[in-house]
């Protein structure tokens, strides 16, 4: 094909541009432009002298045509872009080669590449991932790209923020700011502070997260989730998003969307980037980075080195950060675990003990019959852990011959991480009257029951571990003709340990409060000032986690053109692949029992092996050659995966796209497909793991208000896949009238069913809200199914019931629980026109939610949660308004918006307000030459008027706080300075 392609345009006389020595995939990096508008033929070859890319184009197709001037540091494909604005041409890769074609006025907006290959285009819309398709594109489905200059401009320093920042993402899940805040949609899945993204907050484990097109290998209890923060920014080339469901190309867990991160394979030269920052001096970061690229021959090899470092941010230093709300108006959550404590007499009644004093000398007469001393254990915790990363890159690419290519790649991290917990093993301890510091308050001589903080003797508890990851990937890639076939595998595994110090060992306290030696006996009645050294060592414990996720995969693939119809070439992509999959959980427990005790998690399953074949076509049934008034270009696109799983059966689905462009600049799109998640390996591990106990719950409809129930925890057995149904519908418009004018609407629904989870945080309020919870009570349950619970190990009956007491039975195991049906809008409107001797930026992008219709449990009645307290919020938008000029200076502010909603787990119903915050960035270039060297320094400032959350009562199972870390972030105003020499 490219030999026919060749001769057509020699014979008709042609230009080849850049005759220099770069490959035509040539990275996306920043370099200085300095072209004046001219005829277009003498401005395509000024680029490519500062550029290195080849363009081939025919001489015809140029004359008469005038470029756009082009002025000032920006990538090649911004570059290439702004030249041929307005010109009616478009440039199209072509096995390799950028060829200039008739087109739709805007520089390549049908240009991409293959999944797994990240040669660049030219244009600021490069579409990859979502098709397997070179040179195609995800035909119908939206997709977003953050390039290098984008990236730059954000002001931000790591890939979670710059993730996060997006309209689509919500932050539920598994991220730092949510471990330890809350359990709602998987937080309490992550040990370490990993980072996850969240699409359309379907769930992390719904966002299939690539780097390079490779699965990475997961993070989390279970593997639940790709852990971005593990990711080294400056390695990064562009960032695409594709919000669509993805399965009949991806496979599992692309059901929100896809995010694939390219990393610098092509970069030429020497970067080094130097980063530093402070949250108000609260909080600081620093980062260093190292980048080199070298091409000789046919060879071409990248290395990167990143570190990162940022301080802890102590919960002190933000006000909201309190267990104690009354001064927002709202509820004490104060600890009752404090110090000193208060003592529960054998009646019930409690005493607290007064401060001042450390127990040697204490009496009844001096307790506070009634007083509940209390702790803010949220106000002496870490509100964000200390994080040190290291990431390690090296990719390579090596012709072995003119046909064979072979490329490998490796990325090597691991993350640190050291927090001041809130104390996550507290309990009251029991006092026998052999201590011989026992103090009885009401004189019955029988034992007390003391709720007591260690903070003072142990020191505070220490959430501290570290998690490793590596992603290997190498491939060949044979050429017969216009198809490429490869080859290639990928290996990945991540280790996380995490480790809490400093806790409590209650096997040992027991023994020490039944000692009776005053020497060595452990006193529970003071300040914590007059205990042993010796007795605090031995009662001093720890919990340790150790989870190590392992993926081996392989792959044959192969695309390129079947036939030719009117519209164009019919092109093919088939591939089958091979993955496996294993995951290990162990525990080291040295606070229940008096040695520790390491032992796995029981019942998980073997090895996951999964097989999978797939086929994608693209029909362009309309194109230059044959298109018709109305239709300037009409592509059709079917794809269709099986997947079959040695642990749950086979899965097939399939997805059809449709890309009509009307005129030139105008098209339509739509796409179909089903989608499904694949159960995480903890979700497999059936009733191994689960707790049944008896309870009493509140409950209005009862005479007293609570009933006897039995509450179930845990996993239930036979979980399956979760499966959704995802539709688009959208337009984008790019009107070569308009230079600079962009915009793009996308209309989705997700019918996600068999939705896994648990409804156990909201486990109080099943009695009280039975028309949402109906689907998990079983009312007037059979004396046997009572008796089998009963009779189980894991039974747990604190509240000594009898079978016959039981009313009710509360399922709060995970499962295949839910549906979901969720309907809203994506839209991004843009203005980038050439202005006061630069290039003026001005749009919005945002996401509205119509809605979120959840049902429960099947035949429950859906509810719409969308706006609600663990849920996303209607509206999430972000404005921008930057400005580049000629000399390298460029000025660009964000505005970020989230909405406010409803907390409906307080009574009575509390409304959040929304949260708008400011960013802006300030760049300039000093020196630096056409080739790109130089210095350049930004100042980034992001939160700039310094805006506090808005005000939450937000109560977790063991703390409180006053925001939302799902919806806000405590860092406040956060200023950087970095500077990046390119050399």
């Amino acid at each position: 094909m490219q030999k026919t392609l060749l001769a057509a345009i020699l014979a008709s006389g042609c230009a080849i541009a850049a005759l220099a020595s770069a490959p035509a995939h040539a990275q996306v990096e920043q370099r200085s432009f300095e072209i004046a508008a001219q005829p277009l033929g003498d401005a395509l070859r000024k680029y490519s002298d500062v550029s290195g890319r080849h363009i081939l184009y025919s001489a015809d197709l140029v004359q008469g045509k005038r470029s756009k001037a082009v002025r000032g540091r920006m990538s090649s494909d911004a570059a290439l872009t702004r030249l041929l604005a307005g010109s009616g041409l478009n440039v199209e890769l072509v096995d390799g080669t950028l060829v200039l074609r008739a087109g739709n006025g805007d520089a390549a907006e049908d240009l991409s590449s293959t999944d797994e290959t990240p040669e660049t285009a030219a244009g600021d819309a490069i579409v990859v991932t979502g098709s397997r398709i070179r040179g195609a594109g995800p035909v119908g489905s939206p997709v977003l790209t953050l390039d290098r200059e984008a990236i730059e401009k954000s002001g931000y320093g790591t890939v979670q923020q710059l993730l996060q920042s997006l309209p689509q993402n919500f932050g539920g899940g598994p991220t730092e700011t949510t471990l330890g805040a809350t359990t709602r949609n998987g937080a309490g899945s992550d040990a370490t502070y990993g980072s996850s993204i969240n699409l359309r907050g379907l769930g992390a484990s719904s966002t299939l997260v690539l780097i390079d097109g490779a699965r990475p290998a997961l993070g989390g209890i279970g593997g639940v989730f790709a852990d971005i923060s593990l990711i080294p920014m400056s390695a990064v080339e562009r960032i695409e998003v594709l919000t669509d469901g993805a399965s009949a190309i991806y496979g599992a867990d692309a059901v929100g969307g896809v995010v694939n991160v390219r990393l610098r394979n092509r970069f030429e030269g020497a970067e080094t980037i130097l980063r530093a920052g402070t949250a108000d001096g609260d909080m600081t970061e620093v980062q260093f980075g190292q980048l080199f690229g070298k091409s000789w021959g046919g060879a071409h090899l990248t290395l990167a080195y990143q570190f990162s470092q940022r301080g802890a941010l102590h919960a002190a230093k933000r006000d909201f950060a309190r267990e104690d709300l009354r001064p927002f108006g709202g509820p004490d959550f104060r600890s009752t675990f404090a110090v000193p404590g208060t003592i529960t007499a054998a009646n019930g009644q409690v005493f607290g003990i007064p401060a001042g004093q450390d127990g040697r000398n204490l009496d009844a007469a001096d307790l506070l019959p009634g007083v509940q001393n209390r702790r803010d254990a949220r106000a002496e915790s870490g509100l964000l852990p200390r994080q040190r990363t290291h990431s390690l890159y090296a990719a390579g690419e090596f012709d072995l011959s003119d046909s064979l290519t072979f490329r490998a790649n490796v990325l090597l991290a691991e993350r640190r991480y050291r927090k001041v917990g809130i104390g996550d093993f507290l309990q009251s301890a029991t006092v026998p009257v052999t201590n011989p510091f026992y103090v009885d308050p009401i004189g019955t001589n029988q034992p007390v029951t003391v709720a007591y903080s260690f903070v003072n003797d142990l020191g505070p508890q220490l959430d501290v571990g570290r998690v490793r990851g590596i992603t290997a990937n190498a491939g060949l890639e044979q050429a017969f003709g216009a198809w490429r076939v490869q080859f290639g595998g990928t290996y990945g595994r991540q280790k996380g340990k995490a480790d809490t110090i400093n806790a409590t060992n209650r096997a040992r306290l027991r023994a020490a409060l039944a000692d009776t030696n005053p020497a060595t006996a452990f006193n529970i009645f003071g300040n914590g000032s007059a205990n042993n050294p010796a007795t605090i060592a031995a009662i001093r414990g720890s919990y340790s986690t150790l989870d190590d996720f392992e993926s081996w995969s392989a792959a044959l693939r192969g695309d390129g053109p079947l036939f030719r119809l009117p519209g164009g070439e019919v092109r093919l992509a088939i591939g089958a692949e091979y993955r496996r999959e294993r995951y290990s959980y162990e525990t080291t427990n040295d606070i229940s029992f008096a040695t520790p005790l390491t032992e796995p998690l029981a019942g998980l399953p073997g090895p996951r092996h999964v097989k999978s074949a797939y086929a994608e076509l693209l029909v362009p049934i309309f194109g230059a050659d044959n298109g018709v008034l109305g239709i300037r270009k009409l592509d059709l696109s079917l794809a269709g995966r099986i997947e079959d799983y040695n642990q749950f059966g086979r899965t097939t689905n399939p997805k059809l796209g449709v890309r009509w462009e009307v005129f030139d600049g105008i098209a339509l799109r739509g796409s179909y497909g089903t989608s499904f998640r694949a159960p995480a390996f903890d979700e497999l591990i059936g009733p191994a793991v689960s707790l049944y106990t008896t309870f009493v719950s509140p409950d209005p409809a009862s005479p007293t208000g609570t009933s006897n129930v039995l509450a179930l925890f845990g996993y239930a057995p036979g979980i399956g896949p979760e499966e959704a149904t995802t539709w688009t519908a959208g337009f984008d418009i790019a009107p070569p009238s308009l230079p600079g004018v962009k915009a793009s609407l996308t209309y989705y629904d997700v019918d996600y069913k068999n939705r896994i989870g648990t409804a156990s945080e909201d486990f109080l309020r099943f009695l009280s809200n039975r028309d949402v919870f109906g689907g998990v009570i079983i009312d007037n349950p059979s004396l046997a199914l009572v008796q089998s619970y009963f009779s189980a190990p894991t039974f747990s009956n604190p509240f000594g019931l009898a079978p016959t007491d039981i009313v009710a039975i509360l399922d709060g195991q995970i499962r295949n629980l839910s549906a979901v049906r969720q309907r809203g809008l994506d839209f991004d409107v843009g203005y980038a026109p050439e202005f006061a001797g630069g290039i003026l930026d001005l749009g919005i992008a945002g996401s509205h939610i119509f809605s979120i219709d959840r049902q429960l449990t099947p035949g429950a009645p859906a509810t719409d949660v969308v706006g609600n307290y663990g849920s996303p919020a209607k509206w999430r938008l972000r404005g921008r308004l930057g400005w580049s000029s000629d000399g390298g200076f460029s000025a660009n502010a964000f505005v970020n918006y989230i909405d406010g909603y409803t907390n409906q787990v307080v009574v009575p119903v509390e409304q959040v307000s929304s949260w708008t915050t400011v960013d802006l960035t300030l760049s300039q270039r000093i020196g630096g030459n056409e080739g790109g060297r130089g210095l350049n320094l930004a100042l980034s400032i992001v939160n700039l008027f310094d805006r506090d959350p808005p005000y939450i009562t937000n109560r977790s199972n063991t703390s409180a706080l006053g925001y939302d870390p799902e919806k806000a972030n405590p860092l406040g105003r956060m200023i950087s300075l970095q500077a990046t020499v390119r050399w």
